[in-house]
């Protein structure tokens, strides 16, 4: 190959689709969950309820891509898991009762398991052709755009709109962006798999071996571990927080804001010290930031959880991701599909079991006990993965 192809389009494109399904699809649900509760379109349990249906819809959108793994494959099923994700987004615009909004999550969330797996998969393939791994981290950082621009957008509209109208901004902006994204994507020259041949001895299929299978019960942990800051973290401050507290109305910003050097940040930290030892650092992170939550009621344990967890989550991704296909190189998109897929179902856990324990009279505080288990789980876990360059 005489000569390097331009990877800022590419790069964008990706990004650009991960800011549609997972800023302006998955998490912009959190910062208008409390404006939702208080327009008497859900209640707290309704909310918790709902949000279990989005990330049973994203395990199941990251098992098509599972199944789906192969590259012709992506091509044909990542433009109609965007279409998806665009008519449900404009038809939450009009949900007025729970079980529609239900029914409008879970489809949402089944589009942004695809995307979050084909999109970044499909690039990775594509840099790997152009030995150009290193650069894979920067696609995440859409996500990061993504959950500042959801915080805006949220507090910019209230006011302006009320109960399901507040999902026009969402809706509106993902249309350009999907598409535009995607006819990036579409035009990159990239072959069609090829089957082996037979003198040659195929890779082995196994995912889980001595070395990944701790990894992959560590990631377990990390999905339950982040899931409840990320998804209830705004409405805990509006529990406990002082009216008129500048959080009330700010924490999802923090968090956003926080997410925004964490992809160079983690990708750094793993080329100085190794991806095993940073991905240890990521769980030690995360975990001190659901304790501050909980260990410090008010303003600071609200603020330090942001910064702490929504500076780590998106590293705890792309250092799993990286370390695991170094594992396994020849398992590309499936092996990607996979962790996606254990990490969306302790995401799934999260939310579910929040809303049991609000049923029995819990608190949504006292819920995030949950997330730091899962995540000294996971860090205990990531101890037994071997150290790897």
């Amino acid at each position: 190959m005489s000569q390097r192809p331009a990877l800022f389009p590419v790069l964008l494109a990706g990004a650009a689709l991960l800011l549609v399904v997972h800023g302006l699809g998955r998490f912009v649900y959190t910062p208008l969950l409390p404006w939702l509760v208080e327009d008497g379109l859900l209640t707290v349990q309704q909310g918790a309820s709902i949000a279990t249906w989005n990330y049973l819809g994203y395990l199941v959108g990251a098992l098509l891509a599972l199944r789906w793994h192969q590259v012709t494959q992506i091509r044909r099923s990542l433009p109609w898991a965007l279409v998806l994700h665009v008519v449900t987004t404009l038809a939450q615009t009009q949900a007025e009762s729970v079980e529609a909004l239900s029914t409008l999550r879970l489809l949402n969330g089944i589009s942004n398991g695809l995307v979050f797996v084909q999109a970044p998969s499909l690039i990775l393939e594509w840099l790997a052709r152009h030995r150009r791994v290193s650069s894979s981290g920067l696609v995440y950082l859409g996500v990061c755009v993504g959950l500042i621009l959801s915080s805006f957008m949220v507090s910019l509209s209230n006011g302006v709109l009320q109960g399901a109208d507040r999902w026009w901004p969402a809706a509106l902006l993902s249309i350009p962006l999907a598409w535009w994204g995607w006819r990036q994507l579409a035009n990159l020259d990239m072959p069609p798999d090829e089957p082996p041949t037979e003198t040659t001895q195929p890779p082995s299929g196994r995912l889980l071996d001595r070395a990944s299978t701790p990894l992959f019960l560590s990631y377990a942990g990390a999905g339950m571990g982040y899931i409840l800051p990320m998804t209830f973290l705004p409405m805990v401050a509006r529990l406990q927080v002082e009216p008129g507290d500048l959080l009330v109305e700010s924490s999802w910003l923090v968090v956003a804001v926080a997410t925004l050097p964490s992809p160079w940040l983690w990708n750094r930290l793993g080329a100085l010290f190794g991806d095993t030892l940073a991905l240890r650092l990521s769980y030690v992170t995360q975990l001190a930031g659901v304790l501050a939550a909980l260990l410090l009621p008010g303003a600071w344990g609200i603020l330090l959880c942001a910064v702490l967890v929504g500076g780590t989550f998106l590293g705890t991704v792309l250092l799993t991701q990286r370390l695991a296909r170094a594992l396994h190189p020849h398992q590309g998109p499936r092996l990607s599909a996979a962790l996606i897929a254990l990490y969306s179902l302790t995401q799934l856990a999260g939310p579910w079991l929040t809303g049991v324990w609000l049923g029995m009279g819990g608190s949504l505080h006292s819920a995030f006990w949950l997330g730091a288990g899962a995540l000294l789980w996971g860090l205990i876990w990531m101890l037994l993965v071997p150290r790897r360059a």
